[in-house]
């Protein structure tokens, strides 16, 4: 799927702020088609205008309908998005789950997210006009969300599993250093904090022990074992030099 391929259909919205929310949330992900179905008078108002900043011009192309039939003229699939449940509302995507679907249609195929009013969302008779209907989990004591902040977990989804996302990647796992290795670590830096008197040698665990769990929560890999032995390496020389030339200050 292009972006152009994608509309956004916003049903009867109430508040220019929430559609200058929308026309930024869009341009952030790389969508411009936005579809107004009887906006409030307001709808390109000073207050959208400051809310959609340098997204305004995608609120200055919308294109306007009188009802949601003549929105989807043209669009092969809708998406409506709805938080209510019933005899004919049991099939739902997630998310993430209409997002792989959108992506996964060819080129070309004309799709939507129809989204209704911020009090009441879309009526019976707007779901209807929709091929599926998507639902975003929210915690029951508070299920309702912000217009623009659904679309942003929306639209999050599908550009996440587009060709744009995938020009990142999650940083891949990295093999932990063994036990072993992590113990001569240890075990150099014991030496070396007792040589600098940094460790009780009465009791020297006492410290280590907080660099163990610092250094185990890291998760250390090889190498990050390697440049701790560094470092305790070069401490080691350093206090070599100093224990020589306070050793020939004592002869002179």
């Amino acid at each position: 799927m292009k972006p152009e391929d994608l509309s956004i259909i916003l049903v009867k919205p109430q508040g220019p702020l929430n559609i200058g929310s929308i026309c930024r949330t869009m341009m952030n992900f790389g969508f411009s088609k936005l579809r107004l179905v009887n906006p409030c008078p307001e709808y390109q108002s000073l207050d959208a205008k400051k809310m959609a900043m340098g997204a305004f011009k995608i609120l200055e192309k919308a294109e306007l309908f009188d009802d949601l039939s003549a929105a989807l003229h043209d669009i092969q699939v809708a998406y409506g998005t709805t938080r209510r449940f019933g005899k004919y509302r049991n099939n739902f995507f997630t998310p993430a789950t209409a997002a792989t679907r959108i992506n996964g249609g060819d080129d070309g195929i004309r799709s939507a997210l129809v989204m209704g009013t911020e009090d009441s969302g879309l009526e019976t008779k707007e779901l209807e006009l929709c091929q599926h209907f998507i639902t975003i989990p929210t915690h029951d004591d508070y299920p309702s969300m912000n217009l623009s902040h659904s679309l942003s977990i929306l639209i999050y989804e599908i550009a996440g599993k587009s060709d744009a996302g995938k020009k990142f990647y999650d940083p891949a796992p990295q093999t932990l250093a063994t036990g072993e290795e992590i113990e001569q670590m240890f075990g150099h830096m014991r030496k070396t904090l007792q040589d600098i008197d940094f460790l009780d040698n009465q009791n020297p665990d006492h410290i280590l022990r907080t660099f163990r769990r610092l250094f185990g929560s890291a998760g250390m890999t090889p190498r990050d074992v390697k440049i701790i032995h560094g470092l305790m390496s070069r401490i080691d020389w350093t206090e070599s030099q100093r224990r020589k030339i306070k050793k020939l200050d004592r002869k002179d």
